[in-house]
């Protein structure tokens, strides 16, 4: 890793603390707090003296983080940009998070994904009341319909990283975790667009200042690892991973800057080590997590060396998993 990837301070910060907690301030009407716990068994399996502390993100009412999202960005519409309708494009957790917010504001959503999109979160979405279209191959095709879409109906697009009052809402999960975790020495957290990271960052660098936050990407993914590795952004044709929360093929220009200025370390992990963190956690915690949402723990096992003996919270960011993936991680 080129030292100068990680030179703090030296390019724009994307968000501050204060929108964050005005971020806090809209969702909390919607949402309640999530648990924040710890397991025994499951610091016995990573090992190396690691305090685990996991944040339950999975047990939000669309089962994800990007719950706080949605409801981030929507409160912040003017009535005017809710009257025209919001149209998103994701693999599902972003829209069901942008469908619970419209519906719970009375806002019309539109919500693209790619054909062949996770069953269960498509479902999720109508029953929210969103159209969903189904259109494209892979996430970034969706966002083109999406593009479209917005000119064509004159309707505001949610966009699932390239929006401050998105990264913001993101930044509530850190902003909480660190009034449930009063010993916190690292994060260990997810990376598709980057909202959830920088928003950890933002939190991190204001009120536990020196807190290292390590990112982890999908190794068939790996648009933004790769990125902060070369120091510029990066894109690729296609991207090849089980993880649809983490399958995006380039980085975006609001959270790049912030990774690569930010992180401590920026890791990849194979599908098969995902799988295998969806396994550990159904065992030691009892819960279900989805690819992306065992992505942070894959990541701490392979980095369990460099923080042993640490206190590292990890987040089960969604755990919207079909049934279909399931059977064969468990198999």
């Amino acid at each position: 890793m080129p030292s100068s990837s990680f030179q703090p301070g030296t390019r724009a910060w994307p968000i501050s603390l204060d929108d964050v907690r005005a971020a806090e301030a809209r969702i909390r009407p919607y949402l309640a707090p999530t648990a924040c716990h710890s397991y025994p068994v499951l610091d016995a399996e990573v090992g190396s003296g690691i305090r685990v502390r996991v944040k339950h993100e999975n047990f939000q009412p669309t089962g994800s983080f990007k719950i706080r999202n949605g409801v981030s960005f929507m409160t912040a519409l003017t009535a005017e940009q809710r009257a025209r309708g919001v149209v998103a494009a994701t693999r599902g957790n972003h829209g069901l998070g942008v469908a619970f917010a419209g519906q719970a504001l009375g806002v019309r959503t539109t919500i693209c994904v790619p054909v062949g999109n996770n069953p269960d979160k498509n479902a999720g979405m109508t029953a929210l009341g969103a159209r969903l279209i189904e259109d494209g191959r892979d996430y970034d095709d969706a966002v083109l319909v999406a593009e479209r879409i917005v000119r064509e109906e004159s309707a505001t697009i949610a966009h699932s990283t390239n929006d401050r009052t998105v990264v913001a809402g993101a930044g509530t999960l850190t902003l909480e975790l660190i009034g449930q975790c009063r010993s916190l020495d690292a994060m260990v957290l997810a990376v598709g667009g980057g909202s959830q990271a920088v928003g950890a960052m933002t939190v991190l660098r204001a009120l536990r200042p020196g807190t290292p936050v390590y990112a982890v990407q999908a190794e068939g993914a790996s648009a933004a690892h790769d990125g902060v590795r070369a120091g510029h952004p990066v894109s690729y044709p296609s991207c090849n991973t089980f993880a649809d929360g983490l399958a995006t093929r380039s980085t975006y220009d609001l959270t790049f800057p912030a990774l690569l200025d930010g992180l401590a370390d920026f890791i990849t992990v194979t599908d098969a080590e995902i799988a295998h963190a969806m396994r550990v956690l159904l065992r030691t915690t009892h819960s279900l997590v989805e690819p992306a949402g065992a992505a942070g723990l894959a990541g701490l096992l392979r980095l369990r060396e460099t923080l042993a003996g640490k206190t590292v919270s990890i987040v089960l960011s969604g755990a919207n998993v079909d049934e279909a993936t399931l059977r064969h991680v468990l198999s």
